[in-house]
């Protein structure tokens, strides 16, 4: 059995995705953390984009968060692609949503001003909506109705965000998307993309969020006081 090891950070999304990954197949492995504000020379060393996360497969390094779901997908089972190509190659473009998705929270988050973070929150309606209707097609759980796959693994981590955004503000970002909300839901009940992050890592995004200097850092710090307890200020 090939010894498995997961270079990973406290808050990345994209780890979150081997995370859940590596859970679902009930494989072994190790997991090492590192700081990216402050990254030790082993790891850029090893990873070409400075990134995680990484997967070692005994002395082999693979990056970049869609390779290592594939590949792990290849040699471990159960299977979590469809078996059939294009069906597959469906789910692949729906994880590139998923991620084109982050980069629109990402945006969200940094936004400097209350007129770029209303452009972003509308941008993100507008995915959420694309995905409503997708959703439409589909009757079940998961993504592809009863079974969980790799798009579940990449939308969980995606979903987890508006845990911490909802107890900021109510932006008004999900509530139009009732299939959507039912799959975020049922997506948070699910054991390995529950435990996929430590349990500090709502205070940890919060503080994460806190440092941005962004037009949802100012929210956060002029919320109603008991709002603000509960981000720990």
């Amino acid at each position: 059995m090939p010894i498995y090891h997961l270079i990973s950070h406290t808050l990345c999304p994209f780890v979150q995705r081997a995370m859940i990954t590596l859970v679902e197949k009930r494989v072994p492995f190790d997991r090492t953390y590192v700081d990216l504000a402050n990254k030790p020379e082993w790891f850029l060393q090893i990873s070409p984009l400075g990134k995680t996360p990484l997967l070692k497969v005994g002395s082999a390094v693979l990056f970049e968060s869609a390779v290592i779901c594939d590949y792990l997908d290849e040699v471990e089972t159960p299977r979590l692609h469809p078996a059939e190509p294009l069906a597959r190659a469906q789910h692949r473009a729906w994880i590139e949503f998923a991620s084109a998705t982050l980069n629109t929270i990402n945006a969200f988050y940094n936004a400097p001003d209350a007129t770029a973070l209303e452009r972003q929150r509308a941008a993100l309606v507008e995915k959420f909506e694309t995905l409503e209707r997708q959703l439409q097609k589909r009757d079940g759980s998961y993504f592809a109705g009863t079974d969980f796959s790799l798009v579940d693994a990449a939308f969980g981590p995606v979903f987890r965000y508006f845990d911490v955004f909802d107890s900021i503000r109510n932006f008004h970002i999900l509530e139009n998307t009732p299939r959507v909300a039912k799959w975020r839901a049922q997506l948070a009940e699910r054991p390995s993309v529950r435990d996929a992050v430590a349990r500090d890592y709502p205070d940890r995004l919060r503080d994460f969020l806190l440092k941005r200097n962004s037009a949802l850092s100012s929210l956060m710090l002029n919320a109603e006081p008991g709002v603000a307890s509960s981000l720990g200020r």
